[in-house]
């Protein structure tokens, strides 16, 4: 409060004006203050009026920002979600009608013209569900994966090719929470369950290979640094691979090393061969009678990473000039001459996908980039990739064609079985029996009892039988057990040991029949004696499915080789509504009532997929409108403290203001009063 302090008497008049003019000037200012509270609504308006207040407003300001973001993608995601369920909703929808027409249409009851009526209503589903597949939502494409802006699914032939790729978008709700905001078609369409590699590719080392492309010797990678050596106990000398990238730069940095040590100690350490490499490993070519080590420094690993020593001991001599496998990973740069499983010059091979078949010739491919690529320009809707292991490549289908445009790999005669040799084939001796029949499966019957006797009955455990085309029409028994049910290759041999015995106890020649595959089309092959005249044939018996479910009872037989032809049953569908759809419409046009219930439990499998999945989108959607509750709650709280921390009381601002203004006023009169007095004032 302004006030002349009573206590000073006589002062000079210069001094009482400047005490009474600071004292105005503090109310001046103090009301100023407070008059630009009440204009702004802020208690502080810059750091200076309170600055813990305000680094604690600014905190929460930066608080709330980040917030009204998150806020952002949480809205966002909420729409992109809407969207996906909406897409998912409708497709299951439309399964479920499809699901109606099979019920309709699989009995005895329809004829032939309603099916065709009713193969139109399914051509139209299968034209919305295109529209819908290809759903655009807030971030793109709702069934594009990681790339959102392009249309996920084209028309190929008599098909759907996917285009898309990744597994979705994401949008961050909150630290560490994320959701994806589009998704991959699961249940609609998309990418074929694989053919998986067969054969480990065992990559060598090349001078090209990048060190980061070995697993090492220690299966940890290779760490590059410094590492020692001496020869035949002689003194030490040090290598330093720092830096290094390739193989040839140790190659090289270890040769010069090499011959430093030869200048300096008057010795021959290395032979011809130098430093090479064979397979997956370093080659030192010690000269005759010398012992070549290795040893860390400290703590190092480079050595035992790069195989010239190990936790056993190992040295170089003439005699073992071989270190440890590096275990190289297969990369696309990988040189096709460097693979170790793949011995010879690569040929041709046969992809039939989507109702076509396309023979690719490899034999020019250098890498396995290029093997990649004549795959996938081909037209013929695979997809080639590294697997998991970096051992191999697996072969995906992205056109949902039905059953009839599925997926597989064949030989061309004459090419040194390359599909094999790729472990491509998709029917091979490897390839398992679970596969066969689109997951299905072979059944087999097994472990009869007679019910009379309750004794086993060896004659009801017969799958089928094999009819030859000899004049006496012998018969084969084939009895199949579920612990062969393995691979093919398990199968064959079975099928191969019974057939022996069936031939001995008829008397005819081992070489009479034998099954095997062929280096050309997929499926068992059964090959009889050429001096047989008549077809070879084989026989479903005891109501087994086996002969049916390898592809042997509507077998092909060609008089020219003598050779009954089974049909290829490992061939890969895309799963999802496209390929149901699609095998329902071809069902019902060719009036297949085992195809319409083939296709009634393709679609049961892909109503539980999508129901799974729009489940999954239901706890996404959940999850978000718990995050956006949460963070409204947040919100609100941080503002609440920051109001109280920055906002000012208008009441108590108001009744300040006038106090100040009264003071300011009685200041002002008292500075008045006492300046206007005289000497005369004080004379009495």
């Amino acid at each position: 409060m302004t006030r002349i302090f009573s206590g000073i008497s006589r002062a000079p008049d210069l001094m009482m004006s400047r005490l009474a003019l600071s004292r105005i000037t503090q109310t001046n200012v103090s009301l100023l203050r407070v008059q630009n509270q009440l204009a702004t609504g802020k208690l502080i308006n810059n750091p200076s009026d309170d600055p813990v207040r305000m680094a604690a407003v600014l905190e929460l300001d930066d608080r709330l920002e980040r917030s009204e973001q998150r806020t952002r993608n949480i809205s966002h995601a909420q729409a992109a979600l809407g969207v996906m369920d909406t897409a998912i909703t409708e497709a299951h929808d439309l399964a479920l009608s499809a699901k109606e027409i099979v019920l309709t249409q699989i009995g005895f009851g329809a004829s032939s013209a309603e099916r065709s009526g009713q193969a139109i209503v399914v051509q139209s589903m299968i034209d919305t569900l295109l529209g819908l597949a290809n759903r655009k939502g807030v971030a793109g494409s709702v069934f594009g994966g990681s790339e959102p802006n392009g249309t996920p699914f084209v028309q190929d032939g008599a098909g759907f090719r996917y285009t898309g790729s990744g597994t979705g978008l994401i949008t961050e709700l909150f630290s560490g929470s994320q959701i994806p905001i589009t998704t991959t078609p699961d249940g609609i369409g998309g990418l074929s369950a694989r053919i998986r590699g067969s054969v480990d590719l065992d990559p060598g080392l090349t001078a090209a290979t990048p060190l980061a492309d070995l697993r090492g010797g220690r299966g940890l990678g290779v760490a590059t640094g410094t590492f020692e050596f001496s020869f035949s106990g002689g003194p030490r000398a040090t290598v330093d691979l720092s830096g290094s990238q390739t193989v040839q730069d140790v190659v090289g940095r270890l040769t010069t090393a090499i011959r430093q040590y030869e200048t300096d100690n008057s010795v021959t350490v290395l032979g011809p061969g130098a430093v090479g490499m064979t397979g997956g490993s370093f080659t030192i070519d010690v000269a005759a009678g010398g012992q070549l080590d290795f040893f860390e420094v400290g703590t190092g690993t480079t050595a035992r990473d790069l195989g010239f020593t190990a936790d056993t001991p190992l040295s170089f001599t003439p005699a073992s000039a071989t270190g440890v496998e590096l275990q190289p990973t297969l990369t696309w740069k990988t040189p096709v001459s460097s693979l170790a499983g793949v011995t010879g010059p690569l040929g041709s091979i046969v992809v039939s996908n989507n109702s076509g078949s396309h023979v690719i010739d490899l034999s020019g491919a250098a890498t396995l980039e290029d093997v990649k690529s004549l795959i996938e320009s081909s037209g013929t809707g695979a997809r080639v990739q590294i697997n998991e292991t970096g051992t191999g490549i697996d072969v995906y289908s992205e056109t949902s064609a039905g059953t009839r445009g599925a997926l597989s790999i064949s030989e061309v005669p004459g090419s040194n079985f390359t599909a094999t040799r790729l472990g491509i084939r998709s029917f091979s001796s490897s390839t398992q029996i679970s596969d066969f029949n689109f997951g299905q499966g072979v059944s087999v019957v097994d472990g009869y009892h007679d019910p009379v006797t309750g004794l086993p009955d060896p004659s009801k455990d017969v799958d089928f039988t094999i009819v030859l085309g000899d004049t006496a029409g012998t018969s084969i028994s084939i009895d199949l057990r579920p612990q062969d049910m393995t691979n093919v290759g398990a199968i064959i041999g079975r099928i191969n040991s019974q057939i022996a015995a069936g031939l001995s106890a008829a008397g005819l020649p081992a070489t009479s029949l034998v099954a095997g595959l062929s280096d050309g089309t997929n499926g068992i092959r059964l090959v009889q004696d050429s001096t047989f005249t008549g077809p070879m044939r084989v026989v479903a018996t005891n109501g087994s499915t086996a002969a049916e479910q390898l592809g042997l009872l509507k077998g092909t037989y060609d008089p020219a080789t003598s050779t009954l032809a089974g049909q290829d049953r490992a061939t890969v569908r895309v799963d999802g509504l496209f390929s149901d759809l699609i095998d329902l419409r071809d069902a019902l046009n060719s009036n297949d009532t085992n195809g319409i219930a083939l296709a009634g439990e393709k679609l049961e499998a892909t109503l539980t997929r999508l129901a799974e999945k729009r489940g999954a989108v239901g706890g996404l959607a959940r999850r978000v409108d718990g995050a956006l509750q949460e963070e409204e709650d947040r919100t609100a709280l941080d503002e609440q403290i920051r109001s109280q921390l920055r906002d000012v009381d208008f009441a108590e601002a108001a009744s300040q203001f006038t106090l100040l203004q009264t003071q300011l006023q009685a200041g002002l009169q008292a500075t008045a009063a006492a300046t206007s007095r005289s000497l005369l004032d004080f004379l009495g």
